[in-house]
């Protein structure tokens, strides 16, 4: 076998495959905004279709679009062909792709696909095509070289085909307005996620299992409470309700260690006025930021100007947040 420089060879299929993208991206003209508009308002779902590698495609593009705001679901055509054409509604709109436009699980779904009355837009490098014909919106790909030595195994087509709908997609959440806190919304699981959705309220100790405690008491009636809660801190409120300051189990350590007659002292003696806080609403990452960048545990969280919790970085990184 015939030695090759790998790394050239390797080179090579990036120039080619970015050369093919960049010949689309130049190409791109008013079929995409047509693209773009049915996707936008499309009332029921996008659904995307195609056979061998552009179908892998497909399946990404379908979880793409969903992640981004645009309901969206990938139809094998081999098993829409045995009832998952079901699947199929007259508010949706189906992106096929196939670059001959010929794939024949492809043309055999396109009738029904017809009477459904769901839009079908095609994506393929075959303005002659059976999918160019039955296509209401029709997107040609230009011609351009696959990477592969004999120029047959879809390489540059599925990149170039992988760009061109995540393009849709994210362009359609930019029209929408799409937000963090949406994306957030559909990524419970993964840490992404989890930054943006969990908020102060979901993870704060509140109510009686807050440690809160009167400005005027003693310091050991503090140390009681602190203990009690197990918090790490508690927080000294006057009458109305206003925090005052708190104490923190690194203040007492660091009060024992300076040999302080801490059962001589009052709290107000011993708290730090005017402490870091943050509001109840705020995203718990918001909270774990303060506390890295203060080198603290535990932070007196507001609502109204009054303490309504206290949020600890054990209980953001317990729940995954990092």
């Amino acid at each position: 076998m015939e030695r090759i420089d790998v790394i050239k060879e390797a080179k090579r299929v990036f120039d080619i495959e970015i050369a093919a993208l960049e010949k689309t991206r130049d190409a791109l003209d008013g079929e995409f905004e047509e693209i773009l508009k049915a996707v936008i308002s499309c009332t029921g779902k996008v659904i995307i279709t195609g056979m061998g590698k552009p179908g892998h495609i497909g399946e990404k593009l379908a979880a793409t679009f969903s992640s981004l705001g645009t309901p969206s679901f990938f139809l094998h055509p081999a098993e829409a062909m045995h009832g998952d054409l079901g699947m199929v509604a007259k508010d949706d709109v189906v992106i096929a792709i196939s670059f001959s436009g010929e794939s024949d699980e492809i043309v055999k779904i396109l009738p029904t696909i017809k009477l459904i009355g769901a839009k079908l837009i095609g994506i393929t490098g075959n303005a002659n095509s059976t999918l160019a014909e039955a296509s209401d919106i029709l997107q040609i790909l230009p011609d351009f070289e696959e990477a592969c030595y004999l120029g047959l195994a879809p390489t540059s087509s599925t990149t170039v085909a992988l760009c061109y709908g995540d393009a849709l997609a994210v362009v359609a959440s930019g029209v929408y307005g799409f937000k963090d806190a949406d994306f957030g919304k559909f990524h419970p699981a993964g840490a992404l996620g989890k930054k943006l959705i969990y908020r102060v309220n979901d993870l704060m100790d509140s109510g009686d299992n807050n440690a809160v405690i009167s400005v005027d008491v003693s310091l050991k009636e503090a140390i009681i409470e602190l203990s009690d809660k197990g918090l790490g801190l508690v927080s000294l409120v006057d009458n109305n309700g206003d925090l005052k300051g708190v104490i923190t189990e690194g203040d007492l350590r660091r009060m024992l260690k300076n040999e302080a007659n801490v059962y001589e002292m009052s709290a107000k003696e011993a708290m730090t006025a005017n402490p870091k806080t943050i509001e109840s609403g705020k995203l718990a990452y918001e909270a774990l930021s303060i506390m890295k960048e203060k080198n603290i545990a535990c932070l007196p969280v507001m609502e109204d100007g009054k303490v309504v919790g206290t949020i600890r970085m054990q209980a953001i990184l317990g729940a995954g947040i990092v």
